[in-house]
């Protein structure tokens, strides 16, 4: 007979993106360091790039915390107050002529007021398709920071902690061979824990390294 206790139950999930659940590897050590080096950056304002499902608005939420600023899409640059702040997504606005000028106006008020910003994308900001002239010099300006693709030790911390949010503990070897079989992205390790846990809730099982594998193998 199956230890009832064994089973998993369906328990809250609880989730953090402070500096503490911010695992860090290879992969984002380099970016880590600049974030928390932000006092001493040449100037007040950084980019900071990394792929789809990298970490980077988990990194920025930690730099949003550090110094307490506010995190906003670039699309709300307009609603921003008086103090420094994190525009996420900046490729979004391109070609917005209003939010272009928004994000340039922000630019310059909290510059002058020496407040620091952080503008958060995927690619270099080259490659964002700013149109307003005076926006994209002041952001090619800024420092630079850049997460790599997630490595398998970051892989593997992640899935540990999207597991323990989900108050599930599954052994060394489950989270070895997920690691090995899911994607590259941040995302990937949310959506594959929460197909686990779904199905075993529903089959009333345990997360075993087979269980995993008739899961991932069932499309």
């Amino acid at each position: 007979m199956t230890d009832p206790e064994q089973l998993p139950l369906p328990l809250p999930v609880r989730s953090a993106a402070g500096r503490a659940d911010f695992f860090v590897s290879d992969a984002n050590r380099a970016a880590l360091a600049e974030i928390e080096r932000w006092r001493d950056w040449p100037q007040p304002k950084l980019v900071l790039t990394g792929a789809a499902g990298s970490g980077k608005s988990h990194l920025a939420s930690v730099w949003a915390e550090m110094a307490d600023a506010t995190h906003l899409s670039a699309q709300g640059a307009d609603s921003a107050g008086d103090g420094p702040v994190v525009l996420d997504d900046m490729p979004a606005i391109a070609g917005d002529h209003g939010a272009e000028q928004a994000v340039f106006h922000l630019h310059e008020r909290l510059m002058a007021a020496g407040h620091a910003m952080l503008f958060v994308g995927r690619a270099a900001p080259g490659r964002w398709g700013l149109v307003l002239p005076d926006l994209a010099s002041r952001v090619n300006a800024a420092g630079r920071a850049h997460i790599d693709a997630p490595d398998d030790a970051l892989i593997q911390a992640v899935l540990v902690k999207h597991f323990d949010d989900r108050q599930l503990i599954v052994p060394p070897n489950v989270i070895t061979y997920l690691a090995r079989r899911i994607g590259r992205a941040l995302d990937d390790v949310a959506d594959v824990v929460d197909r686990l846990d779904r199905a075993a809730l529903a089959q009333g099982r345990r997360v075993t390294r087979q269980f995993a594998a008739d899961v991932l193998d069932h499309r």
